[in-house]
């Protein structure tokens, strides 16, 4: 049934060389560390209408297997800080939202709430933090830690990390600086707020020492899967990024996550999920299914076993068959979504070990559609319509050959059939994701619409 007046979001999640495990091994595929392919990439989405630009991050190597992070470019090395990027970037773009992440579990709220505040401004209103726990187990060592955080606490900081950072956000009514030159007033007291927060992982007096975003608040973004990730989801956050094998478990995790929101005071569009979906595409279904055979033939077992061994829990693998069942994994302590996504696929597809990384090579778990331009917009509309999304991350395998593919082949198939708005006028992040702003949240300026 369609879903009246609504169309999809699209975000475009980049990644080194693309989300082929392989990818940089594309002779044409770029490595992005450039800044010069970055504003090709970004201008080249916000051209097509994609809605946002969205960077994930790691602050660490990634050596647990040294042999094979010498022969993937997804190793944990990127050519840039996100949030350093996504500034110069607003330089270069006028409408797409900047998207990055930041750790709650190894950052600290006042300086994240002042570089996200500032990108806000900096962008005219387009920044948006996707928050994480950091599951990257090594990442503690970089960070003063003797051993890796564990799930429970990492998800114990981050619940009053995030209510810190929103509230720091909030320090300043929308209107506080009135710049009264006659008068010679520059902002007014009664409208400064102080945060005084005390809790047991952080103590933040306030107030920013930045004015309201022009968004309010930026977005805040959340990928969590696991039972705590979605709880604090619900709670808090505007958008959700989301792994699913398939629309099965797209459909039963949207409506798990949108049926909790009730119980926060929030309603069913205040919350935006978008899964990740890699397209592999070409004119006919032939030649998409030789683009993703010639990806696949280029993929070495030593790094799909190091990529078994990152998504099914981060032990260590025994010695194993290729051609064998994935033998039985100790229960994450890291990636709890990801690793029940994974031993799922697995055990419903009855995957040997070397089938399960080559399905899982070209996205990681995310869901992969091979076909035609009828194919994928088909697949992309059933979800949608089926309530599985409220839109799509996009991961092409390559880049930029896969945003090009995308473009020039889906978009222009998703927008006959009215499933995609590529000429929108949002001037904000949250008007393109059709989410309100968020009104003054101190003294009788609360009642303000978040519209107005």
């Amino acid at each position: 049934m369609r879903r009246r007046g609504e169309t999809m979001i699209l975000g475009l999640f980049v990644h080194p060389a693309g989300h082929h495990l392989a990818a940089w091994r594309d002779p044409a595929a770029w490595t992005l560390r450039r800044l010069d392919e970055h504003v090709a990439l970004a201008r080249q989405a916000e051209a097509a209408g994609i809605d946002l630009y969205f960077l994930a991050d790691f602050v660490e190597v990634q050596l647990e297997s040294p042999a094979a992070a010498s022969r993937k470019a997804h190793n944990g090395v990127y050519g840039f800080e996100p949030l350093t990027l996504l500034s110069a970037l607003a330089t270069a773009t006028s409408r797409i939202g900047l998207v990055a992440t930041a750790s709650t579990s190894f950052s600290d709220p006042y300086v994240l709430a002042r570089q996200y505040a500032s990108l806000d401004h900096l962008s005219g209103g387009r920044a948006g933090w996707n928050a994480v726990t950091s599951a990257d187990p090594g990442a503690a060592f970089n960070f003063g830690h003797q051993r890796p955080i564990p799930h429970a606490e990492r998800y114990a900081r981050a619940e009053e990390f995030v209510d810190v950072v929103r509230g720091l956000w909030d320090s300043w009514d929308d209107d506080a600086f009135v710049e009264d030159r006659i008068g010679g007033q520059f902002f007014d007291a009664d409208r400064l707020h102080h945060l005084d927060h005390v809790g047991a992982h952080f103590r933040v007096r306030g107030p920013l020492n930045i004015p309201r975003p022009p968004q309010g608040r930026p977005v805040v973004v959340q990928a969590g899967s696991s039972e705590p990730g979605k709880a604090l989801a619900a709670r808090t956050a505007d958008l959700v990024f989301t792994a699913q094998s398939g629309p099965e478990g797209a459909i039963a995790f949207y409506a798990d996550l949108k049926g909790r929101l009730p119980a926060h005071g929030r309603s069913p569009n205040d919350l935006k999920i978008l899964p990740g979906v890699v397209p592999i595409v070409a004119s006919t279904r032939k030649e998409a299914q030789a683009k993703l055979e010639a990806l696949q033939a280029l993929v070495d077992p030593v790094v799909g076993l190091d990529l078994l061994r990152n998504l099914s829990g981060g032990a260590p693998l025994p010695p194993v068959d290729l051609d064998g069942p994935l033998p039985d994994r100790p229960p994450s302590q890291t990636a709890q979504g990801r690793q029940s996504l994974v031993l799922e696929l697995a055990r419903r597809e009855r995957l040997s070990v070397r089938q399960l990384y080559q399905r899982l090579a070209p996205g990681r778990g995310h869901w992969q559609v091979v076909g035609d331009p009828i194919e994928v917009a088909d697949a992309l509309e059933a979800m949608f319509e089926a309530h599985g999304c409220d839109g799509f991350n996009l991961m092409p395998a390559t880049l930029p050959g896969g945003l090009t593919d995308f473009v020039d082949l889906v978009l222009p198939e998703l927008s006959r059939r009215g499933l995609v708005d590529t000429d929108k006028r949002a001037a904000s992040l949250r008007e393109r994701l059709g989410l309100l702003r968020p009104a003054w949240p101190h003294g009788p300026q609360a009642a303000v619409s978040a519209a107005s």
